[in-house]
């Protein structure tokens, strides 16, 4: 699986890792602590060093792309993971690392940034993009919905991934309308419909095949 993905992989990493190049160009304009995490107000609640902010964020992000890739390789079922679906959840994380870097960096020169909202945009986007490969996807244990019942069967994996798939996009643009809005009121609920419902629909799916 990762030699057939290994252009893909070469180059999700190289953009995972241009945040450094970005980094190492701002660096004397940088300073020496800087915020890297902020709460649901847009203020910074967690800070780091520059050298980790610079160097250590993308690193581990592309520690994380890597196991993505090997687990997916070590999956039994990984001939069922369609290709184009395969692809956009690799470029998932570099996209998330220039978004971050790009945030962090922005912060840092002392720029106002509306943090709550590109967080909320993101996950709408992740939510739309998923939600449309989600009827696509065939079983397996790496991507998709992996609870018993789906697992266990093949129809009822089918069935509840057809379901997401509509629930995730609806969801997914739902969160995109209410981003500027940036309320967690709003999101959590959402996040946890979009995860409910699917899980019950297979439970219940179970309880029927298993009375029949």
């Amino acid at each position: 699986m990762i030699r057939k993905n290994l252009k893909t992989l070469i180059i999700t990493s190289v953009v995972t890792l241009l945040p450094i190049l970005i980094g190492v160009i701002l660096w004397n304009k940088l300073p020496d602590t800087i915020a890297t995490h902020f709460d649901l107000n847009n203020q910074p609640n967690g800070f780091t060093g520059k050298t980790f902010a610079v160097f250590g964020i993308p690193a581990v992000l592309l520690a994380f792309q890597w196991i993505l890739a090997i687990g997916t390789g070590a999956d039994p079922k990984h001939k069922n993971i369609a290709q184009v679906s395969l692809k956009t959840v690799f470029w998932i994380i570099p996209c998330l690392s220039l978004i971050l870097s790009a945030i962090i960096y922005t912060f840092a020169l002392g720029y106002k940034v509306k943090v709550g909202m590109i967080a909320m945009l993101i996950l709408g986007v992740i939510f739309v993009l998923l939600g449309n490969y989600m009827p696509k996807s065939k079983q397996n244990y790496t991507f998709g919905i992996k609870i018993p019942w789906t697992l266990h069967s093949e129809e009822n994996w089918n069935k509840t991934h057809r379901l997401a798939g509509k629930i995730w996009v609806v969801g997914g643009i739902v969160i995109l309308l209410t981003a500027m809005l940036e309320s967690p009121y709003i999101i959590f609920p959402v996040v946890i419909v979009l995860i409910a419902v699917p899980t019950i629909y297979s439970y219940c799916l179970y309880r029927k095949e298993k009375e029949q």
